[in-house]
């Protein structure tokens, strides 16, 4: 499982090295994670904080369809 993960994570890498607008997307995407990951971190309980942000994650996700 973790080499077909790997591969993928490959793809999306080389995929977004070669574009501009990709590489683009992906330092906005990293930088969300980044700030997630912050906002997680602060919370007394954090399964809570993350159930909550992906939740905000899937509801992003629906509204831009």
């Amino acid at each position: 499982m973790s080499g077909l993960l790997r591969q993928i994570a490959r793809h999306v890498v080389e995929k977004a090295a070669s574009d501009p607008e990709v590489r683009e997307k992906m330092v906005k995407a990293a930088r969300g994670v980044v700030e997630e990951t912050k906002q997680i971190a602060k919370e007394d309980n954090r399964a809570q904080a993350a159930g909550q942000a992906i939740r905000r994650v899937f509801e992003n996700l629906r509204s831009n369809r």
